[in-house]
């Protein structure tokens, strides 16, 4: 039986890219384009509004906060001072909208992007239709240097999303969301990555291969994924898992992902097995384990992950849970 998280924050458009700093939780609302900081009591802090809408954050060695501009296809970083100026310009990398953001402990950033507008496509065709041939765009993760300079890219990836750093420092895991499958990608000498290699699938080989099929299998498959894709049908649903935003669990080699097809997140092992589920009561689009003693899990959730409608709709949450 699911475990089931509670409410802590409501009233956000998109709540986002959950991180723990300085004994706060952080949070970009990528529906308004802001950064917010939350110290566990009352109502979040506005931090800053980004042009071009905030996505993913980090911050460098001495404090100074990164982050993306998703529409802009800039990452910025804000100042002791707090200006807010150009980081690293991604425009002429990036195939849509820039997306979250990895930073290490040396300021080095990793940059995920969509690839291609996904939002203009979902709004006139069922999810399931991006997988008709040829597929949808793939899309490299961009490496920076910890002064925004451009060390390399990597291999295109399929919508590569959160990010996580291996204790070890040697490996960076991705979740690639519209692959449904978590990552792994050696960290090069130079700070660059190494070709993708799997840590998990998230869907089964049989429904993937179908999915992807040019022929009447696809089709079909296809069509019936797109009428299960229903919010009613899908919340009693365990495959697959689509996985946007991820944390370490508290072993720090088991990974949280947020299921960005239904409400929960899921704690995979390294080869896909599912170990344990927690129900949100939306779309999850981000997760962290975090919190005074490292044992809270939080959730970003929203009604729709598109900007404009979940602006009006003012119905981002954020959910937690002891673990």
């Amino acid at each position: 039986m699911k475990r089931t998280a509670t409410l802590a924050l409501s009233g956000l458009g998109v709540p986002e890219s959950l991180r723990w700093h300085e004994g706060a939780l952080w949070f970009s609302d990528l529906a308004h384009g802001t950064v917010h900081r939350w110290d566990g009591s009352g109502e979040p802090e506005t931090v800053l509004k980004v042009p071009g809408r905030a996505g993913g954050l980090g911050w460098l060695p001495d404090g100074r906060l990164l982050v993306v501009s998703m529409d802009g296809g800039r990452v910025y970083r804000q100042e002791a001072d707090g200006e807010l100026v150009e980081h690293a310009d991604l425009r002429h990398i990036v195939g849509g909208p820039v997306n979250d953001m990895l930073v290490d402990p040396q300021g080095r950033a990793y940059v995920g992007n969509f690839g291609f507008d996904y939002h203009a496509f979902v709004r006139e065709h069922p999810n399931s239709q991006l997988y008709a041939p040829p597929g949808p765009p793939r899309t490299p993760i961009a490496c920076l240097a910890p002064d925004g300079s451009l060390l390399g890219l990597t291999e295109p990836l399929l919508f590569p999303n959160g990010m996580l750093l291996t204790r070890d420092g040697t490996t960076v895991v991705t979740a690639e969301t519209l692959a449904m499958r978590l990552t792994r990608l050696p960290v090069n000498a130079d700070g660059t990555l190494a070709g993708p290699q799997p840590w998990a699938a998230l869907i089964s080989p049989v429904l993937w291969r179908l999915a992807n099929h040019p022929g009447l299998p696809g089709r079909i498959t296809r069509r019936i994924s797109a009428l299960l894709d229903h919010p009613a049908i899908a919340r009693h649903s365990a495959s697959p898992i689509a996985p946007d935003g991820i944390a370490w669990h508290t072993d720090d080699e088991t990974i949280w992902v947020a299921n960005a097809l239904r409400g929960e997140c899921v704690r995979v092992a390294e080869g896909g097995g599912v170990l344990d589920r927690v129900a949100t009561s939306q779309h999850t689009l981000s997760c962290l384990v975090a919190g005074k003693d490292g044992r809270t899990l939080f959730a970003a959730t929203v009604p729709t992950d598109d900007p404009v409608r979940a602006a009006a709709l003012g119905g981002g949450r954020i959910e937690m849970l002891r673990l």
